[in-house]
């Protein structure tokens, strides 16, 4: 369906936990209270939502949490939301931490691409930004995501103590496999806000610094927004997605769905629908349906990210990354 202004949305992220086996200091500390299992969507009640949104357009769904692979049954969940008729693409953000273990069911299912967290390839620093000593278990599961032929992505949030030669360290994993690299600007969101990044603009010029055969591409490499640079000498692409700084709202094609049953209609933005209450207060399918079209033709022009603090209390993990 079309919002208010025009804009075809397609595309919804899917949170299904709040709650993470990392500790990234940006995102979830460790004082952070977790939403009480009661007041979490059931499985089923998700599935009707998606159901519900296909009717509406969506034919993209992103499985996310805090970390979805946490959660028990999520490759099952995975695969009934694959089966959805009119859904055509089902995809996974995950911190990677559980990923190895879990890939032959992902597999199996036939998950459409798998998105993997990672700021550094350095173990301490890893520590340090993660709290846990887990970086082993990630690269483990991305290099047999990668063996298995699956669609991988790497997604990295730019930090100021991950330094401009540990970036291009994971931007170089793009170079000798078939996966592409995307560094994230930090959104000031929750506990984003407290942490000084390293500016989108000196990244991007560091990596084409690195690499002057890099060159932009207007190829779609997936359902976002990222900017990819390619080259003959790369077997993956280089992107960058800065939300903040170049704003992509006007194609913006997605809402999102907190692990709570909050209808959210831009990161920025702390209004939308809660469909948990429609749900489990006895609302018919044709009900939620008008409810969820109302509520997207409604969609805010634009995030105001830059110019005044965000009115989202949420933390991202609370949200879905």
């Amino acid at each position: 369906m079309r919002d208010q202004f025009g804009r075809d949305i397609d595309y919804m992220r899917l949170s299904i936990t709040d709650r993470c086996n990392l500790r990234c200091r940006y995102c979830m500390p460790e004082d952070l209270p977790f939403i009480p299992h009661e007041e979490i969507l059931r499985f089923e009640e998700i599935i009707r939502i998606c159901a519900i949104a296909v009717r509406l357009g969506i034919r993209t769904l992103k499985v996310t949490g805090g970390e979805p692979l946490v959660r028990k049954g999520c490759a099952d969940l995975m695969r009934e939301l694959k089966a959805l008729p009119g859904i055509e693409h089902v995809t996974l953000t995950t911190n990677g931490v559980l990923l190895k273990e879990q890939l032959p069911a992902l597999a199996e299912l036939g998950v459409d691409g798998i998105n993997i967290s990672l700021d550094t390839l350095d173990r301490e620093a890893y520590r340090r930004i993660t709290g846990r000593d887990a970086l082993p278990q990630v690269l483990a599961g991305l290099y047999e995501a990668i063996r298995l032929g699956l669609k991988v992505k790497l997604n990295c949030v730019p930090l100021a103590e991950s330094g401009l030669p540990g970036l291009l360290a994971l931007a170089e994993l793009a170079m000798h496999y078939p996966m592409d690299v995307r560094f994230i600007e930090m959104m000031p969101i929750g506990h984003g806000v407290d942490f000084i990044p390293l500016e989108q603009g000196r990244v991007e010029q560091a990596v084409l610094e690195a690499w002057p055969d890099l060159a932009p591409t207007e190829e779609r490499r997936g359902f976002g927004p990222a900017r990819y640079y390619v080259s003959p000498g790369f077997k993956g692409a280089v992107g960058f997605i800065d939300a903040v700084s170049h704003s992509f709202c006007r194609d913006c094609n997605r809402v999102r769905l907190t692990s709570e049953g909050f209808l959210k209609l831009c990161l920025c933005h702390g209004d939308g629908l809660d469909l948990r209450a429609l749900l489990r207060g006895g609302a018919d399918d044709g009900e939620i349906q008008a409810a969820m079209s109302a509520a997207i033709v409604g969609k805010p022009a634009r995030h105001s990210f830059g110019e005044r603090q965000a009115d989202e209390a949420r933390n991202m993990s609370q949200i879905g990354g």
